[in-house]
């Protein structure tokens, strides 16, 4: 089955570093292997102006299951792993079954 992962990125603190965390972040995660494709999305702040729970979403997509999951055994997924956690942002990752 087609699966895609999630990743919702947490409001860093310093959105404009953060941006050149992403940067890597995302192209780390373009080479993982199997990737179908990439999405990747900034959040609009709420109509007031204040921040929404999440700032970003990376969205990755496999043909399967076992392809998502073998993806983020590699040393690409730690690049990704590891850039997001040194940049003390919290993230939550979800793996779904597309339908």
């Amino acid at each position: 089955m087609p699966t895609k992962i999630t990743l919702i990125i947490d409001n860093p603190a310093d959105p404009e570093a953060f941006e050149k965390v992403y940067a890597e972040v995302k192209a780390a995660a373009e080479t993982f292997p199997a990737l179908r494709r990439a999405e990747s999305a900034k959040v609009w702040p709420k109509e007031d102006g204040s921040p929404t729970p999440a700032y970003r979403t990376l969205d990755l997509y496999f043909d399967s299951y076992e392809d998502a999951s073998a993806a983020v055994a590699t040393p690409a997924a730690g690049a990704v792993f590891g850039a997001l956690a040194e940049s003390k942002v919290t993230f939550t990752g979800l793996f779904s079954d597309i339908e």
